[in-house]
């Protein structure tokens, strides 16, 4: 299996965007920035959730929310407020409202079949 990083550009209520590498993780429902770069983009904690790590142990996170841009496509999503050595994460929940899914094979972000029910 192989990993995915891609380049994405991220605003919040002050600051200029900032761009950032993410590693994605369609596993991880929210997405994750790095201490420093939501500190810059002034982001403010909105609420706090539990998280369960990969070996099971709970941590605690922040929660807020800022816009994310990807080829031309700009979405406000939550995102958790990593704490240091936190990594910066695209989530699914992120994917999805960008309209968005890995493509597992190629490894690339393509666009989503998108559905709606019929009468």
């Amino acid at each position: 299996m192989r990993i995915t990083y891609v380049q994405v550009s991220v605003s919040g209520s002050k600051g200029k965007p900032i761009r950032c590498r993410f590693l994605v993780d369609s596993g991880a429902a929210y997405s994750q920035l790095h201490e420093e770069v939501w500190s810059k983009l002034g982001l403010i904690p909105q609420t706090e959730m539990e998280f369960s790590l990969a070996d099971g142990t709970l941590i605690k996170r922040k929660i807020s929310e800022c816009l994310f841009e990807y080829q031309g496509i700009s979405r406000h999503s939550p995102v958790v407020l990593g704490e240091k050595g936190d990594p910066a994460l695209l989530g699914a929940v992120t994917l999805e409202t960008m309209g968005l899914v890995l493509d597992p094979f190629k490894r690339t972000l393509q666009p989503m079949q998108l559905t709606l029910a019929s009468k």
